[in-house]
């Protein structure tokens, strides 16, 4: 506990009291205006004491620390600034420099030196009612939300079956129990599937449509390299899946029309959708595509040529979230993407979606906009705020989910997503196109569900993307030298010890072929728990037990950028959502509160190992027991795809992404400029310079297919009408690219994606005083409620 501590936060001063207790800093304090004001108007002596207020932060909330000493000649008093990951920053300012460098060790003792999970928070924190009387881990289960979509033993085969292949969880460690493949398809095909996957990621489901039972699947990368190695099991599941919704041989055999089922399907050139019903349209219509759909048959039924039998006209696609030149690099590494020569009647798309190290770099420049918001109210640095190019991020998100959601809902057809490992920008565009296509995750209780399937069950590296336990790098003392250890060593020997790691990785891949990297191209993966996964009973054990770090370059807002994206959706269907913003805000603040054991572990298998569901609290405790605080009042639950406002399928805009000013602890006004879309960080230019888009508009095939080659070089490499070159597209791209040249392709797409690393963690850590001061001090309880549980930052 130290007094007469000053916190400057916005430009706002307060005198108050810090203490550090075993997870929180809090800090108690008289409001300015509150102290003036009850003093001002009667006697000292008739002055009631005012209830200090507090603020609570927690310490794997701290992103970055920095220590400022204070010499006795400078007249300045010593100071510690915190960043925390919702956007709160403050300094507390000291009286001396003795309690200053001591509260500084203690914070970074009690961030940095944990070592393991089982210290946070979450495993020592006990709810109050109503909270306690809510079993947030009960909300879903695997076979009943399948079972919802039509899939269970007792029901009516649509296609589809669960399989128990991993239900001891040694087929995939990173996977569920609980798989959804097709019923065509045997365990036992299954097994020699998995070798041609990362991690034995096979394609599995992920959602069926109950209107015209399509689906999306899920995946990681295959196994390509440089020898173009195919894996036959592989095509056989990937081809089940596309053919799930299609009549059976007993039901074609009785039609009275004769069907070539040996002939490749044609491209649904016969239906074209309305100009209405692209991506950058609220409504769709989509009884008026039936209708269509309908006409043609009929029009077809008196000619001399076979009616068209219904998903005839897919337009199956394997949409792979990586920029291309990225996804072909990866060949080198004995990765890569699908050779759509095996893949037929399957056309591809590359989203152009960047890795984890450009999203992280992302985001540091937003901080950096808005960091000084401790000492000043100034606004924040709309220059940097472009230049982050954070708002370009979140619009290529909602262009591939509007991609995805139109073939499967519009165009009748199956989607397999993947990027490279599959739980991070796969998990962002299942569950946003999910959003799309059902309105029964736009509810409260299907939102929790989609997490709980699409990010906690099929795995996303809550643990990695979110740095827990914290790093010695994100804290740093102004003017102090660190001598000696990786931090001195320079950005050269930084990078020719990286370049090391990765030919030792490489050269070591012989070994062990499934080995991948971390969703990113250049991060070898080296934590136990992560080991490729492979058919074979796995011998490794779960690391729960054994002490883990933060590794600063494996850290990544990729959630955040699903939050973020799924308020766009909000903001543009402000009545098609149950749940309001403020649900969205808090859910952030809880991925990083470390209170409850929900986003604690990577994936469900560790969670399993380390029991979560007894030894911690669920997070859906916390916003089930306070529904009513997370409900949107303008919500209209009503369903009518006949009229506009209500319709089932929701495409948002991608042209009207704005920034999600509260989330950044901002107001409206200072972060959305209404002036021109240049000012938001959107490129000012026309949507249909854009393959991706064109492709949506047109409602016709216009994205590249199996059936010829394409050049390797990326679109934006691609000479535009009318002379130069087109802007970047969202890489919509070739599915069958000239694999003659695919060893020059590769050499030049290694040495272009070095643009995109190199992008560490920041700061300079401190060397700080061994055997810090830890504090004994409960945290305490605001009345009726948990501690730390409800009370915002003030």
């Amino acid at each position: 506990q130290v007094e007469h501590v000053t916190l400057w936060r916005r430009g706002v001063r307060c005198e108050g009291t810090l203490h550090l207790t075993a997870h929180h800093i809090i800090f108690s304090y008289v409001p300015p205006d509150a102290a003036a004001a009850a003093a001002g108007g009667k006697p000292a002596g008739d002055a009631k004491p005012l209830r200090p207020k507090e603020t609570w932060i927690t310490y794997p909330m701290i992103s970055f620390c920095t220590y400022r000493p204070a010499p006795p000649a400078s007249r300045q008093s010593p100071s510690i600034r915190i960043r925390c990951r919702d956007f709160v920053f403050v300094a507390f300012h000291f009286q001396d420099e003795f309690s200053a460098r001591d509260a500084y060790d203690s914070i970074r003792s009690l961030t940095c030196k944990l070592g393991r999970i089982e210290r946070l928070y979450a495993f020592s924190y006990r709810p109050q009612s109503p909270e306690k009387d809510v079993n947030g881990w009960e909300v879903y289960d695997a076979r009943q939300e399948f079972k919802r979509m039509g899939i269970s033993a007792k029901d009516v085969d649509r296609g589809w079956r669960i399989s128990n292949i991993n239900s001891t969880y040694q087929y995939s460690p990173t996977y569920p129990s609980v798989l959804a493949v097709p019923t065509s398809i045997s365990d036992n095909t299954l097994k020699y599937a998995a070798a041609y996957r990362s991690r034995a990621r096979i394609p599995v489901l992920t959602y069926l449509h109950p209107v015209n039972n399509c689906s999306i699947a899920r995946s990681s990368q295959p196994l390509v390299g440089v020898r173009n190695n195919r894996n036959v099991q592989d095509e056989r599941l990937v081809s089940a899946i596309f053919s799930t919704s299609k009549p059976d041989a007993e039901s074609l055999s009785s039609s009275a029309s004769t069907i070539d089922l040996g002939t490749t399907t044609p491209n649904r050139s016969s239906v074209h959708l309305p100009a209405g019903t692209s991506g950058e349209s609220s409504f769709v219509d989509a009884e008026a595509l039936e209708d269509a759909a309908t006409r043609a048959s009929n029009e077809d039924a008196g000619s001399k040529t076979p009616p068209k039998i219904y998903g005839a006209q897919q337009e199956n696609m394997i949409v792979d979230a990586r920029p291309m030149i990225n996804a072909y690099a990866m060949q080198a590494a004995g990765l890569g993407s699908e050779n759509m020569e095996n893949y037929k009647s399957v056309t591809k798309a590359f989203l152009n979606i960047d890795n984890i190290h450009v999203m992280r770099d992302s985001l540091n420049k937003v901080v950096e906009a808005l960091k000084d918001t401790d000492v000043t109210p100034l606004p924040p640095n709309r220059e940097l705020l472009v230049k982050s190019g954070w708002l370009k991020h979140i619009k290529l998100l909602l262009e591939g989910s509007t991609l995805i959601a139109q073939q499967v809902g519009i165009r009748h057809s199956h989607v397999l997503i993947h990027c490279s490992d599959g739980w991070d920008r796969t998990s962002q565009l299942s569950a946003l196109s999910q959003l799309c296509l059902d309105p029964y995750y736009r509810t409260l209780e299907g939102f929790i569900v989609l997490i709980e399937k699409d990010w906690l069950s099929f795995g996303h590296m809550f643990r990695n993307r979110s740095g827990h336990l914290n790093s010695d790098k994100w804290f740093e003392v102004e003017n102090e030298r660190v001598g000696g250890g990786e931090r001195s060593s320079g950005a050269g020997g930084k990078a020719l010890e990286n370049a090391f790691l990765s030919a030792k990785g490489f050269f070591n891949r012989k070994n062990d072929s499934r080995e991948s990297l971390v969703d990113s191209e250049p991060e070898l993966q080296a934590t136990s728990d992560q080991s490729p996964a492979t058919g074979r009973a796995s011998t490794s054990n779960s690391d729960v037990d054994v002490t883990v770090v933060t590794k600063p370059k494996e850290t990544s807002p990729v959630f955040h950028q699903f939050l973020d994206a799924t308020y766009q959706m909000m903001y543009q269907f402000p009545t098609r959502f149950e749940f309001n913003e403020r649900f969205l805000r808090r859910l952030l603040y809880h991925l990083y509160s470390c209170q409850y054991g929900t986003f604690l572990y990577d994936n469900e298998k560790q969670r399993v190992e380390a029991d979560v569901r007894r030894r911690t609290r669920s997070v859906w405790d916390y916003f089930l027991a306070r529904k009513q605080q997370f409900i949107n009042e303008s919500y209209d639950p009503v369903i009518d795809d006949n009229v506009r406002g209500k319709e089932r399928l929701l495409f948002p805009d991608a042209k009207k992404v704005r920034w999600w000013a509260e989330v950044f602890g901002r107001q409206d006004s200072e972060m959305n400029i209404p002036a021109s879309s240049t000012a938001t960080g959107v490129p000012n230019r026309s949507d249909t310079s854009s393959p991706l888009v064109a492709a949506l508009q047109n409602g016709t095939n216009t994205i590249h297919s199996s059936s010829r080659p394409r050049s390797p070089f990326p679109p934006s490499a691609v000479a535009a009408p009318g002379g130069g070159r087109a802007p970047p597209a969202p890489g919509v791209a070739a599915a069958g690219a000239a694999r003659a040249a695919a060893g020059s392709g590769i050499t030049a797409g290694m040495a272009s994606m070095s643009l995109g690393w190199g992008l560490g963690g920041t700061g300079v850590g401190a060397g700080a005083r061994s055997s810090p001061k830890s504090r004994s001090r409960s945290p305490r309880v605001k009345k009726g409620e948990a501690a730390g549980v409800e009370v915002e930052m003030q």
